[in-house]
């Protein structure tokens, strides 16, 4: 397994539309294991390829307070099961260290394959409906920042920008 560079907003490579997974091959199954590894050491509770400069349609999400309830979704879709929404306080791994409400749709089905190719479908609501929301709008080229008000957005985008700053200094200082 290996650590995966997330990229950081804004990131132009955050925005392109992932392709669907054509076959789930062993390649496939190695980035979902890099992938849980990646979001597991960030720390985090969700991934999207996207996020790791992949654009497939996969997601790895674990909310488990001890991480031994991995999930996987490959090529997902989502149907809102209510016109009910709720507020949620989302972060993200590619805007560290910002976060902010977000109204989602509160009960979702969700379809998608299983790392054996194999189809399921779930309901969900609560964390659970909120992460795959948030992890799906990477899929689509989206972060959850862009629901916000601009003046929000442009405020997280230069907090973000100077954490990266910050993050390099303190590589180069290292290398030193």
């Amino acid at each position: 397994m290996a650590l995966l560079p997330i990229l950081s907003s804004p990131a132009p490579r955050l925005r392109p539309l992932a392709k669907p997974v054509e076959e789930v091959t062993d390649e496939i199954r190695q980035l979902a294991a890099d992938m849980f590894e990646t979001m597991y050491e960030a720390p985090g509770i969700g991934l999207a390829a996207t996020q790791v400069d992949r654009h497939i349609q996969l997601i790895v999400m674990d909310l488990s307070e001890e991480k031994n309830q991995p999930m996987v979704f490959i090529n997902p879709k989502i149907t809102p099961l209510t016109e009910d929404t709720q507020p949620y306080e989302e972060g993200c791994l590619s805007v560290p260290q910002i976060y902010d409400k977000v109204e989602r749709p509160s009960r979702v089905k969700i379809e998608a394959l299983n790392l054996e190719g194999n189809a399921f479908e779930i309901e969900a609501d609560g964390l659970l409906a909120v992460c795959i929301q948030h992890e799906m709008d990477h899929l689509n080229g989206k972060l959850f920042v862009d629901y916000l008000s601009p003046l929000k957005r442009q405020r997280a985008r230069e907090k973000v920008e100077k954490l990266v700053r910050s993050r390099q200094k303190e590589k180069v200082a290292a290398r030193r």
